[in-house]
């Protein structure tokens, strides 16, 4: 088979390979719903309906999930979130987590069943961290993934701002996997390649484009919104917080433990990954989410 010509599962078994497990692969499917701001797509995996929710970083999609819901074994949803993967842009090109939470509200509760663990990863984290304050009783607890809100001088300048800012089309698949590897995305080559092959397009002249948003606006970064009134929602929080960060990830300990004094009853665990903890350490970061 072509490497044009694979959908979006065609991966799941070697992921499943790598983690050691041999049983039947879990029913994954696509699914997407309407909402006021725009229809989201989402991958549904198991029969049951999902407690466990998943939502990515920028420049990513629900695929970046894949190996962690396999090692978690459990019903799951995996969100696109607006302007990624499979779900609709956004006309304003507004992605702060303020503003896609209406939508990301919308699908959880049209998708799953009340009362989820919502897991978020970077732009996913702060756009979780909006959910689980605005919409009680929906949420009842919230894990960030190596995000919480951010100084200036991380936002604006960090390994995926910067990543993103690059060219807004390539002569091939494989030139994106140089440059990230360059960037030091990924767990390794085979990994990188899996992930771009789920993240990009191939356009009628040919040239290899991103599915996400960002990568058509100019090398335009996410407005990650008010971080001040992020921090006064998970201040505020009524549902337990931890926040699993990366060694080599976007957070240092002063910031973990600004987290651990701002935010009550919360907790933190360091994973030995950079930044996308569940592509790098999927097994581990599954065994703390659902605390085998």
């Amino acid at each position: 088979m072509n490497t044009s010509d694979r959908d979006e599962f065609t991966y799941l078994a070697a992921e499943a390979s790598a983690l050691g497990l041999t049983a039947t692969l879990p029913l994954v499917r696509r699914t997407a719903v309407a909402t006021p701001d725009g229809r989201v797509a989402a991958l549904q995996w198991g029969e049951q309906p999902a407690r466990l929710v998943l939502l990515h970083g920028i420049g990513l999609n629900a695929h970046t999930w894949d190996a962690t819901v396999l090692a978690a074994d459990r019903p799951a949803l995996a969100i696109d979130l607006p302007g990624h993967g499979d779900s609709e842009w956004r006309a304003d090109r507004h992605y702060a987590p303020q503003v896609i939470a209406a939508a990301l509200t919308a699908a959880v509760k049209q998708l799953a069943s009340p009362g989820v663990v919502l897991v978020g990863h970077s732009l996913g984290g702060l756009a979780a961290a909006v959910i689980a304050g605005s919409s009680p009783g929906l949420v009842d607890k919230l894990v960030l993934i190596d995000i919480v809100p951010l100084p200036p001088r991380i936002a604006t300048s960090n390994q995926a701002s910067d990543f993103l800012s690059g060219p807004a089309d390539f002569d091939s698949r494989e030139q994106i996997v140089q440059r990230a590897l360059t960037f030091g995305f990924g767990p390794n080559r085979e990994g990188i390649s899996r992930a771009v092959h789920l993240n990009t397009r191939i356009r009628p002249d040919g040239r290899v484009v991103w599915k996400h948003h960002f990568g058509n606006l100019a090398g335009r970064v996410a407005d990650i919104g008010d971080q001040d009134a992020l921090w006064s929602l998970l201040e505020g929080s009524t549902v337990p917080v931890q926040l699993i960060w990366g060694s080599r990830g976007f957070l240092d300990q002063e910031l973990v433990d600004q987290f651990l004094d701002r935010v009550p009853g919360s907790s933190a665990v360091q994973v030995d990954a950079g930044h996308n903890i569940q592509e790098e350490a999927p097994q581990h970061l599954a065994d703390l989410i659902v605390l085998r």
